[in-house]
């Protein structure tokens, strides 16, 4: 007999029990099945990758298998391909739903019927729905995953029929107790894409029958232990508490994320004993140098309007305009999980936060010629001083031109010098950026590895702060040398680096830019200020 295949990390698709290492659903959403019991349509969502269909595919199981419930999960995403064309819709979501119920291995009495009631498009899916409920001898709960496909048209019609049947339940109609609608947007988002008004109650708006929005959390660090030591049950390699933190840091518990991080140290990297944080941190490295799929996707999202109106007063540091739209492109992004849940406005994690930068800054990139090799000192430590001078050089010739073509451009120079950073420390180094909307600068690290006199390993580390000198602002030097000591002051390091981009249209010419001077912190720390 064939042994059964031993469980991993998964990165791909929906979890299974018997393949892969996972969380109790109900665990993530104990909220969800008190919902459904109380036979109420609600909305899930959350960004991708996070667990919705595994969550709701584990729920219908047990709901099913308890005997008086057929739940039944089905994917919208065929439906996208109708666009506005409901009538399409209804067949395509038909379709999907008979199929996943004829895969379910229900006994032939709950199965839906083999031919759908004959009636006027725009009212065929609900009408399917009350023939199936009418013949099941259990009450019918439905998850309908993926419902972000349905577009315009199709979106409205599959909601105001659902709306319809929830409202003829009172006098007897057969149709489904609970429905579940889950995807990306939260229930603004799906007023506002069905025609609603998100900020008014509207009798007529689809959405006058739903209970709640929930949103399906990231993991807890409790979690993620939880988590990896299935692992260490299962194979007796452990995850020590740094490497947990460590995660748990660098992901903030977005799942994909976790998993993709053990993944990769168990598998790819084939570590064999117990599991540091260092290697987490390699494996971090590795996942933002391979861009996978789930990274790439999200990124590819940058340069929307609703996104980059969002997205560029935070690479900048900035306030961002806020008009009486803002809250609807606020929600949206947070609801691709590229931000945080709850203010301060920044980037949802410190991965998330590397990998903006990086593709931000890629076409800037490819105009730094110099050589890395050239920037280590013969003791091993990184030449931070010569660095400075070389950005001055290129900031001189390139500055004005890559400004011009960012697309982001009120960060453009703090894109430009990250590009420029990382592609002269990444080799050999590690770069920590620290940014968020409102902070009016963009904090940077440098950690550089080395080895000391005696052959042991020691961690050159280097502070930076960068800020932009606005038209009829004043200069923020004293903002900057301010900010820069409470930076340091966390560190622990005793001096850092000031850079102040001059974008004022009175600025010196560009070949006269780049000038150095010391000056002092409040807290009397001597350090360098670089103006470009």
């Amino acid at each position: 007999m064939r042994p059964p295949r031993a469980r991993y990390f998964n990165t791909t698709g929906p979890c299974g029990p018997q393949h892969h290492y996972m969380l109790p659903p109900a665990q993530r959403l104990p909220q969800a099945r008190e919902l459904i019991d109380m036979d109420r349509y609600f909305v899930l969502h959350a960004p991708r990758q996070t667990g919705k269909t595994t969550t709701l595919d584990t729920l219908a199981t047990e709901l099913s298998a308890e005997g008086n419930t057929a739940a039944l999960m089905f994917s919208c995403e065929r439906a996208k391909a109708a666009g506005d064309d409901y009538a399409a819709a209804e067949s395509l979501l038909l379709d999907a739903l008979r199929e996943a119920a004829e895969e379910s291995g229900w006994p032939e009495e709950l199965l839906p019927p083999d031919t759908w009631p004959q009636v006027t498009p725009g009212a065929r899916f609900g009408s399917a729905l009350s023939e199936w409920c009418r013949r099941s001898p259990r009450r019918v709960v439905l998850f309908l995953d993926e419902i972000d496909a349905l577009q315009g048209n199709s979106l409205v019609s599959i909601l105001s029929q659902l709306r319809h049947g929830h409202n003829t339940r009172p006098k007897g109609h057969p149709f489904p107790a609970s429905v579940v609608l889950c995807g990306l947007r939260n229930l603004r988002d799906y007023k506002v894409a069905s025609g609603g008004d998100p900020g008014r109650t509207n009798p007529a708006s689809p959405f006058n029958i739903i209970a709640e929005s929930l949103r399906l959390s990231d993991f807890t660090t409790d979690q993620i232990t939880e988590l990896y030591g299935q692992h260490t049950q299962a194979t007796g390699q452990e995850f020590t508490k740094d490497a947990v933190d460590r995660v748990f840091e660098l992901t903030q518990g977005q799942p994909w994320l976790v998993n993709a991080l053990a993944h990769e140290i168990t598998v790819k990297m084939g570590v064999t004993g117990a599991i540091t944080a260092g290697q987490v941190e390699e494996a971090k490295e590795r996942l933002i140098r391979a861009r996978a799929t789930h990274l790439d996707t999200l990124v590819a999202r940058l340069h929307e309007p609703r996104v980059k109106r969002v997205m560029e007063p935070v690479v900048a540091g900035a306030f961002p305009d806020v008009d009486p739209t803002f809250s609807d492109d606020l929600s949206y992004v947070r609801d691709l999980g590229l931000i945080k849940q709850k203010p301060p406005l920044e980037v949802a994690n410190p991965i998330y936060r590397e990998v903006i930068l990086r593709v931000l800054g890629a076409p800037s990139e490819q105009y730094v010629m110099a050589d890395p090799r050239s920037f280590v000192l013969p003791d091993g430590r990184f030449d931070l001083p010569r660095l400075l001078q070389e950005f001055v050089v290129f900031w001189r010739e390139h500055g004005e031109v890559l400004i011009r073509q960012e697309g982001y451009h009120e960060a453009a120079c703090q894109i430009i010098l990250m590009a420029f950073l990382h592609r002269l420390v990444n080799g050999g180094g590690h770069l920590d950026r620290e940014y968020a909307a409102g902070t009016k600068r963009l904090d940077v690290l440098i950690r550089w590895p080395y080895a000391g006199p005696g052959g042991e390993r020691l961690m050159q580390r280097e502070a930076m702060e960068l800020k932009v000198w606005r038209a009829g602002r004043d200069d923020p030097l004293r903002e900057g040398l301010d900010q820069l000591d409470r930076y340091l002051d966390r560190l622990s390091l005793p001096t850092g680096v000031l850079v102040i981009f001059d974008r004022r249209p009175e600025a010196p010419s560009w070949k006269k830019r780049g000038g150095f001077e010391q000056a002092t912190t409040p807290s009397g720390r001597q350090v360098t200020v670089l103006r470009v």
